[in-house]
C-alpha cells in the first residue's frame, strides 16, 4: 500500500470540496498517480479475492455480470462492504443474499457499476457524468467521515470509504485501481428511487405549497410520461457516412425517454413573499391576498405577475380561481414555467461540458462572457435563460457582481446585468444533495431555487431581450433527456479510414435520429446525424449536426420572448465537401441558397478586403469604425463572422483558436422579419445542390441564433452589434 499516495488523494478530494471554480469530470486516461495499482488483477478478481466484498460478489454473480468485469474495458465499481450489504438486507427483513430475487440482484449490481473511470478527485460536481448500468445518474457531494477524512458521498447517504482495516488485516481504500477500472468501496448499498418526478415532489414536505399548485392546476399529469413503449432501437441499423474526411458510423439512441426538470421554491420563500411582498426590478407586489389560504395567495401573486404579460386573458372566465386547470389561468402558467421539458440530472448539465484544458464550458470563453444556455419550459412559447456566473464584469465591462462573488461557477435563472435598467439578479439554482429528500426520479429531477422563477414583464422585455444563441444539441430536448449530449472522448479523433462500429466504441458514439424521434421535426430523403464532440473540430461546443441525402428538413424553432422583428441565423463551418441549401421560414423561401463551400474571404463575401487569423491579432488591429464597416458589409450580404467568445482547441492544447478569426466559420441570416411570439414557427432546409455534391450533399448545423432588432438594428455611425 502507498500511504503517501493515499494522503495525496485525500488532499485532492479536500481541494475539490473547497474549490470555487467547477472542475471537469471524467477523463478516459486519468492520472495514474491518483490510483493504487494491482497489476494483472481484473475487477472480477478484486471482488472474488477479498472476503470483505464476498456478499456483493454473490450479487454480481447472480446478475451475470462477473464475466463482464473480467474483460478489458473501463469500469468504476462502488463496492459495498459485507457490513453494508448485511445492513441493507436487515432493513428489508432478509438474512441472506440468497433471499434476493435475480431481478433484485441485477438492479443492485447495475446501480453500483459505471462503464467509465472515476476517481474521487473527479467527483467534484453534483453528479457523476456517466450514468450507471441502469441508465441512472448518481448524485455526489463532498464531506468528511467520522475520522475527519475528506470523502465523497453518493446519493447523499453512502460515502466512499477513505481507508479501513478489516478484521482479517486487509485494508480497503478509495481509488483502488485494477486492470479494467477503479473500485470505490462504499459503506452503504446505493439505492435509486423508482418513483416518478411528480411523486418525489409530493413526498418533500418542504415544497408543499408548490406541490399543491402543481396538483390543482393539473400540471402534475403533464409530467407523468416516462418512455415511449413503441420505440425499439433494434428496428434501426447502423448508418455509415462520411463527414468531411472522416468515415464514421451512427447509432440510434437506445431509448426514447421523456424527462422533466423543475426549479422549485421552498415553502419558506413563498411565506416570506406573502408577508413581505415580491420585487423583480420594475415589478413590486406588496398587496398579496393571503386571507383565503396559501393556494389563493399563490394565485393572486400569479395574477399580478402574468396579467401584464398576457393582458388579453385577464378578463376571460378561465382566468378565475375556479378554473385553475385552464391554459390561460395565471397560476397554471406560473407552475408550468418552473418546469423544463427535458431531464437534467445535475447542475453541471445546465452548461456545456467543462473541459480539462480550459476549465470552462466547451468552447465558451468565460473571461469574455458568462456562458448561457436556453431551455424550453412547459409554458407554451417560453424559455428559461440559464447563466453560469464566471465574469467580474457586466455586458458594458463594469463591475457588477458584488454579493454574487461567492457564486462563481454557480447557475442563475433569468439573470441579466447589462446596463442600469437591466439589473435583474434572477434565481440561484441550489446544487445541494439532501439525505432526507429525493431529488432524482425515473423521469425527472428537481432543484431548489432561492427566488421566484417567473416569466414576468421584466423578464420578457429586458432579461431575455438579447441575442439568443443555442447549440443544436440543446434545441431538441430529447438529446439531453437521453443523456447523449456531449458524450464521448473529445480529446481523441477516430480513425478517418475505418470507423469503430463495435457496440461500445472506445471514444463514444455518433447518433442519428429516426423520423418521429425529435419533437417538432419532419424530414424526407435524408439522415439526421449528431456527431460526438471533438475539441479540434470547428464546431461550437465540440459537436455538430449533419444532414445527408436529398434532404428536406424542417424544425420548429425555439420560442422568442416577445413578438417583434428578429434575425434568425445559422452558425456553421464552410468546407469543400459540403453542399448548397435553400432556407424557408414558415414555408416561404428566404434569400439566395447558402453555399457551404464558400469561405468568408471568397469573392461572394469579403474577398481580400479583410484578413483572417485565429489568434484575432489581425482583427484586433482594426479600430472600432473599421470593424463596424466590415460588419455592415457582411450584414448586407446576409452574413456575420462567428462570435469572439467562441473557440476550439487542439486536443491537449490550452491555446484557443477563435471562430471570429477563421474564414470558414460564420453565421448566415436565414430570415429577417416579424415573428409572432404566441405561435409556432418553422425553418426548413431543402437541398439545392447539383446532384450528390460533396459527401452526399453534406449539410452542417452547428448553432442557431434568434436576434431581436434591438440588437441587430444598429444605425449610428461607427456603431455595431457586439462581436461576442
Amino acid at each position: 500500500m502507498n500511504i503517501k499516495n493515499n494522503i495525496r488523494v485525500a488532499l485532492m478530494a479536500l481541494a475539490a470540496l473547497m474549490a470555487t471554480e467547477p472542475l471537469t469530470s471524467c477523463s478516459d486516461e486519468p492520472d495514474s498517480e491518483n490510483f493504487y495499482t494491482f497489476t494483472g488483477e481484473m475487477m472480477s478478481d478484486y471482488l472474488k479475492n477479498r472476503d470483505e466484498f464476498s456478499e456483493f460478489a454473490k450479487i454480481v454473480e447472480r446478475a451475470n455480470l462477473m464475466d463482464l468485469l473480467s474483460t478489458y474495458g473501463q469500469y468504476t465499481c462502488f463496492a459495498p462492504s459485507n457490513e453494508a450489504v448485511d445492513s441493507f438486507l436487515l432493513s428489508r427483513g432478509l438474512t441472506s443474499v440468497d433471499e434476493l430475487s435475480d431481478p433484485d440482484c441485477d438492479t443492485i449490481a447495475r446501480t453500483h457499476l459505471i462503464a467509465n473511470l472515476y476517481s474521487t478527485y473527479e467527483m467534484s460536481v453534483d453528479r457523476i457524468p456517466t450514468p450507471n448500468m441502469l441508465g441512472r445518474y448518481l448524485a455526489t457531494s463532498q464531506g468528511v467521515d467520522n475520522d475527519s477524512n475528506a470523502v465523497v458521498y453518493i446519493e447523499g447517504l453512502a460515502h466512499i470509504i477513505f481507508e479501513k482495516v478489516m478484521e482479517n488485516g486487509n485494508i480497503i481504500h478509495q481509488n483502488d485501481s485494477v486492470e479494467n477500472g477503479i473500485v470505490q468501496p462504499v459503506n452503504m448499498v446505493i439505492e435509486k428511487s423508482n418513483s416518478y418526478v411528480n411523486d418525489i415532489l409530493r413526498d418533500n414536505k418542504n415544497i408543499s405549497i408548490f406541490y399543491e399548485a402543481l396538483v390543482k392546476t393539473g400540471v402534475r399529469e403533464q409530467i407523468a410520461l416516462v418512455e415511449d413503449p413503441d420505440y425499439n432501437k433494434n428496428d434501426y441499423p447502423k448508418y455509415y457516412y462520411k463527414s468531411h474526411t472522416w468515415n464514421e458510423v451512427g447509432w440510434v439512441p437506445d431509448t426514447k425517454k421523456y424527462g422533466f426538470t423543475a426549479f422549485v421554491e421552498p415553502d419558506s420563500i413563498y411565506r416570506k413573499i406573502f408577508s413581505e411582498g415580491y420585487h423583480d426590478g420594475e415589478l413590486s407586489i406588496t398587496d398579496i391576498d393571503t386571507t383565503k389560504g396559501e393556494l389563493y395567495a399563490m394565485y393572486d401573486l400569479a395574477c399580478k405577475i402574468y396579467d401584464p404579460v398576457y393582458p388579453d386573458d385577464a378578463n376571460k372566465p378561465e382566468h378565475s380561481f375556479d378554473s385553475l386547470t385552464c391554459d390561460v389561468n395565471p397560476l397554471k402558467r406560473f407552475v408550468q414555467y418552473h418546469i423544463m421539458t427535458r431531464y437534467v440530472a445535475g447542475t453541471s448539465d445546465l452548461s456545456a461540458l467543462i473541459t480539462d484544458e480550459m476549465k470552462e464550458p466547451f468552447g465558451q470563453d468565460s473571461k469574455l462572457i458568462n456562458p448561457i444556455e436556453w431551455f424550453q419550459t412547459l409554458l407554451p412559447h417560453t424559455m428559461l435563460k440559464v447563466e453560469m456566473l464566471t465574469m467580474n464584469k457586466n455586458e458594458q465591462g463594469q463591475d457588477c457582481r458584488g454579493d454574487d462573488a461567492a457564486y462563481v461557477g454557480r447557475h442563475f435563472i433569468n439573470r441579466r446585468y447589462a446596463a442600469p435598467e437591466y439589473i435583474f439578479r434572477g434565481s440561484l439554482v441550489d446544487n445541494t444533495i439532501e439525505t432526507e429528500n429525493i431529488h432524482d426520479a425515473l423521469n425527472g429531477h428537481y432543484f431548489y431555487v432561492d427566488n421566484l422563477v417567473v416569466f414576468s414583464k421584466s423578464v420578457q422585455d429586458k432579461v431575455q431581450n438579447m441575442r439568443i444563441r443555442m447549440d443544436f444539441s440543446t434545441i431538441f430536448p430529447e438529446v439531453m433527456t437521453q443523456g447523449i449530449r456531449q458524450k464521448g472522448n473529445y480529446k481523441v479523433d477516430d480513425s478517418n479510414t475505418t470507423p469503430d462500429d463495435s457496440n461500445e466504441p472506445k471514444n463514444g458514439k455518433n447518433y442519428y435520429f429516426p423520423l418521429g424521434y425529435l419533437d417538432g421535426v419532419t424530414f424526407t430523403n435524408c439522415y439526421v446525424v449528431m456527431r460526438r464532440p471533438h475539441s479540434g473540430f470547428w464546431s461550437w461546443q465540440g459537436d455538430e449536426w449533419n444532414l445527408f441525402g436529398d434532404y428536406d428538413f424542417t424544425f420548429r424553432i425555439p420560442p422568442v420572448p416577445k413578438s417583434g422583428n428578429y434575425q434568425l441565423r445559422l452558425g456553421f463551418c464552410a468546407i469543400e465537401t459540403r453542399g448548397v441549401m435553400q432556407a424557408y421560414f414558415d414555408g416561404i423561401p428566404q434569400g439566395i441558397p447558402l453555399d457551404m463551400m464558400k469561405y468568408l474571404d471568397s469573392e461572394l463575401y469579403l474577398g481580400d478586403r479583410f484578413e483572417f487569423d485565429e489568434t484575432l491579432a489581425k482583427y484586433n488591429a482594426h479600430d472600432d469604425e473599421e470593424k463596424a464597416e466590415e460588419q455592415k458589409l457582411l450584414r448586407n450580404l446576409s452574413a456575420y463572422r462567428d462570435g469572439r467568445s467562441q473557440y476550439h482547441f487542439a486536443p491537449g492544447s490550452k491555446t484557443k483558436d477563435y471562430f471570429l478569426g477563421n474564414n470558414r466559420t460564420y453565421r448566415r441570416i436565414l430570415y429577417q422579419g416579424y415573428i409572432d411570439a404566441t405561435k409556432d414557427h418553422y425553418v426548413r432546409f431543402r437541398v439545392a445542390s447539383d446532384g450528390k455534391q460533396g459527401n452526399n450533399n453534406e449539410f452542417m448545423l452547428d448553432f442557431f441564433e434568434m436576434v431581436p432588432s434591438s440588437v441587430y438594428a444598429i444605425d449610428a455611425d461607427g456603431a455595431m452589434e457586439d462581436d461576442l
